[in-house]
């Protein structure tokens, strides 16, 4: 018997949520992904230090092009022990700004390119505000593809997938924990708010003819991952990938095209507003993402400005 791993890889597309360079050498997935908390991690450890100092002596001081040199470093150094691609983050601070977002992910992809990475190996994370959105929908045009993440309600997926973004990224993890704190209940299974939110998107989109992925994330459990077998990609901390690797159980294919789905709904920007105002779950866990992520970057920028100091 293989293991839930190795059969998870045979229905989905398997990406690891890490900057770790041995875990991902270990566990080989497809793609890989970070974010302002794994490269804050990241820069604390030993492996990690001829890195940052290279970083900082390329940017002259430059604190900003320093987190950027690094975040885009450390992804260069993963995409070459993986075959597919590495999705890096744009600024959470710039998330309502879709100027500033525009610009800042022409810098990334220039950093990559200097780096000798095409762009073609490369998914631009923002957050999944409207400003986000529609950032992502020009840069789709510019032939540069993007990855739209803390995306907590369907109004957001709708959205995304009208803007033709190439990839979503619907936190699992984060829905269930505000509705397990919100009810006090533990959800397993189906019933799991994150779960269901998932496949509501993945049916939608399938029933509609959309091609954006879906790339389920933040997973609390080994039970979601399983719930969302058959996803076109989930993306998995190294602490549940190993998990999967050492359970010799059957995983069962749980989303797969041709089910039921929602028909398609085309939203206006005040139509987009208005659902997300309504969605008291995905309102808060939106912004709390955006904080979460912005005091991260600005802790590795207070660690650069350290170092370079």
């Amino acid at each position: 018997m293989t293991s839930k791993l190795e059969q998870l890889k045979q229905m989905t597309t398997v990406v690891a949520d890490t900057g770790d360079f041995d875990a991902i050498s270990k566990l080989k997935p497809v793609d890989a992904t970070t974010n302002p908390s794994l490269l804050l991690k990241a820069a604390s450890l030993e492996g990690y230090k001829d890195m940052l100092r290279k970083t900082i002596s390329d940017s002259k001081g430059d604190v900003g092009l320093a987190s950027d040199t690094f975040s885009v470093a450390v992804g260069t150094g993963i995409l070459k022990a993986i075959p597919g691609r590495i999705s890096t983050e744009v600024d959470a601070r710039l998330s309502f700004d879709e100027q500033a977002l525009l610009a800042k992910a022409s810098q990334i992809i220039d950093l990559y390119e200097k780096a000798g990475v095409g762009r073609d190996r490369v998914l631009i994370k923002l957050a999944s505000t409207w400003e986000g959105i529609r950032a992502a929908e020009k840069l789709e045009k510019a032939g540069i593809q993007c990855n739209l993440t803390l995306l907590f309600s369907f109004a957001q997926a709708q959205a995304c997938a009208d803007a033709g973004v190439f990839l979503i990224s619907p936190f699992v993890g984060r829905i269930y924990d505000w509705y397990k704190k919100s009810t006090g209940e533990e959800y397993i299974g189906s019933d799991d708010p994150g779960v269901q939110s998932v496949t509501r998107i993945y049916n939608y989109y399938k029933a509609n003819g959309y091609d954006t992925v879906v790339m389920g994330a933040s997973f609390r459990n080994i039970n979601q991952i399983e719930q969302l077998a058959g996803c076109d990609r989930l993306t998995i901390s190294p602490e549940l990938l190993h998990k999967l690797a050492e359970d010799q159980g059957t995983l069962e294919r749980k989303l797969q095209p041709g089910n039921a789905g929602e028909p398609k709904q085309i939203l206006t920007e005040a139509q987009f507003r208005w659902a997300s105002n309504e969605d008291a779950m995905a309102t808060e866990k939106l912004a709390e993402g955006i904080r979460q992520f912005a005091r991260d970057q600005e802790k590795l920028e207070i660690l650069l400005t350290d170092k370079v100091s």
